[in-house]
């Protein structure tokens, strides 16, 4: 999982995995999902991400911590 923040748009990206998005859904006022082809989300895009949360700290809570896959 990634976290994309562009300042210059106020929008925070989230990517759940780097499969390409076939569809984009809007989920919530500003806030869209994109999909793959098998209906998984792949990324959340949050417009006025700093009006929306507090973007000065990150937590990941009950993650489990698992090195990444080698090549």
């Amino acid at each position: 999982m990634k976290l994309h923040y562009y300042p210059e748009t106020d929008s925070l990206y989230i990517e759940f995995n780097a499969a390409p998005g076939t569809e984009t859904r809007e989920i919530a006022q500003g806030v869209t999902a994109d999909v793959d082809a098998y209906g998984k989300i792949v990324g959340i895009d949050i417009d006025r991400a700093s009006r929306q949360s507090d973007l000065r700290s990150i937590e990941a809570i009950g993650l489990p911590a698992q090195k990444p896959y080698s090549t």
